[in-house]
Order: structure tokens, then sequence, then C-alpha cells
């Protein structure tokens, strides 16, 4: 899709405790850094619909499996009314999931435990920035 890429991230295991990677100055994706924020998310549950206007997301999984999905409803969009579904992990599937601004958004848990999403956007959160839309209004059926 048009404004998002999926970028691998490194994982150094070690003995006593590994190294994960999320996202540096000089990487691909990087726009600025405003806030760093994390959000947890119960096994089965479904947050979203959400639309940053201005903001690039930067987000990775440390922990537990989670699956986003992608509407975009972009006027002249070449991907427009079309969706894309990214499941991240740090269990064969770490990477950095890049979101531009405009494109919808929505996640579900998909572990039997809470897992948790890290997100690095470029300016400090403002409350109407983004915007909202429960998820009946998408046209997307998530498996509960």
């Amino acid at each position: 899709m048009k404004g998002v890429t999926s970028y691998d991230l490194k994982q150094i295991n070690v003995l006593k405790g590994g190294v994960w990677h999320a996202l540096k100055a000089t990487d691909e994706g990087y726009v600025g850094f405003g806030e760093a924020y994390f959000s947890q998310i119960q096994s089965g549950a479904v947050k979203g619909w959400k639309r940053h206007n201005r903001f690039v997301l930067n987000i990775i999984v440390p922990v537990g499996k989670i699956k986003f999905v992608i509407f975009d409803d972009r006027a002249g969009s070449a991907t427009h009314g079309k969706f894309e579904e990214h499941v991240l992990s740090p269990d064969g599937n770490y990477k950095r999931l890049t979101i531009a601004a405009g494109l919808w958004v929505a996640f579900q848990g998909l572990d039997n435990n809470t897992s948790i999403l890290l997100d690095i956007i470029p300016e400090v959160h403002v409350p109407n920035e983004a915007d909202s839309l429960s998820l009946e209004a998408i046209n997307y059926k998530f498996h509960l």
C-alpha cells in the first residue's frame, strides 16, 4: 500500500538478555522525534479505527503478537479503497511498520497474553490531530 513500509529489525541474542533495535535517526522512515509511547492490547481485543492527519507512525511490537490492518480512503491514492494487513511479533516477524499520515489503522491482539506495541511519532501527541471511527464504520471483519 502506498504510504506503508515494513522494515526488518535487528535482534542481537546474547546469553544474559538480547538487544532489539527499534529506530535510529539514520533509518529510512525516520521523520523526527516528538514522543514514544507503549500501548497494550489484550488477547483477541481490537482497537481502532484511527487516522493520524499529520503524524507518521513507526510501530514496533516487542511483546506478544499484533495484527495491524490499514485502510486507504485517501482521494486520488493509487491504493484507494484497499486494505493491507501486517502481523508483528518479536518471534519470527520482528519489524518496524511505518505508516504515513492519512491512513486508517486498527489492530488486534493475537497472542494468548497481553501484547505491547511501541509507537514513535515525530511530534508530541495532540488530541485533535487524529480522527477515530467505530470498528463497524469500515467494512473489515476481524476474527474475534
